[in-house]
């Protein structure tokens, strides 16, 4: 039997997965809300899920971008992580997920953060390998394609700027900038 041999595109719906969990005490801070870092593991599964059903292969976390807590989970919700492959190159993914909460005794469900992985396809030798292009079906799937070339040059950007800046930031000189903040110097 030949080797299985993946197609050149595959659409988004096809890495489209879903992961649903009970909310229990035992995810619980001490203010009674559930652990942000129990969220971000979810997170991480299901953008494991959707990139390596695209990839068909193993896939690592390489960046975790945009993940702001809009609003508190509590113990009893559902909590639903949506997510799909919004942009690929050569060797690595995009995953955006959508997480909300549903408080299955009221029925209302909220939205409480969207959050994007980059994810790096790895073969049996642990080396990145080329993953499927993405085809792309709808209006929807092509705006979050180009939200995610868009969202990468602002991440060059930025990284580009602060590497100059920090390389010039001269402690003494830069004083001024503390003026306002909540810090004492002493040393």
């Amino acid at each position: 039997m030949p080797p299985f041999v993946l197609p050149d595109y595959r659409p988004v719906s096809y890495s489209r997965v879903t992961l649903t969990e009970l909310m229990i005490p035992a995810y619980a801070n001490f203010g009674g809300k559930i652990h942000g870092g129990i969220l971000l593991s979810l997170m991480d599964k299901v953008a494991y899920a959707a990139a390596s059903k695209h990839a068909g292969n193993y896939c690592v976390t390489v960046n975790v971008d945009g993940v702001n807590f809009l609003q508190p989970v509590e113990v009893g919700e559902l909590v639903s992580l949506q997510a799909s492959v919004n942009y690929v190159g050569r060797t690595s993914l995009l995953v955006g997920i959508r997480v909300t909460a549903e408080d299955v005794r009221s029925g209302t469900i909220k939205h409480t953060n969207t959050s994007y992985f980059t994810m790096v396809a790895k073969d049996e030798a642990n080396k990145p390998t080329q993953v499927p292009g993405l085809l792309l079906e709808t209006r929807d799937e092509t705006r979050r394609f180009q939200e995610a070339i868009k969202r990468r040059q602002l991440q060059d950007e930025y990284r580009e700027q602060f590497d100059n800046a920090r390389t010039i930031l001269a402690v003494e000189d830069q004083m001024n900038l503390l003026e306002d903040e909540r810090c004492r110097i002493v040393y």
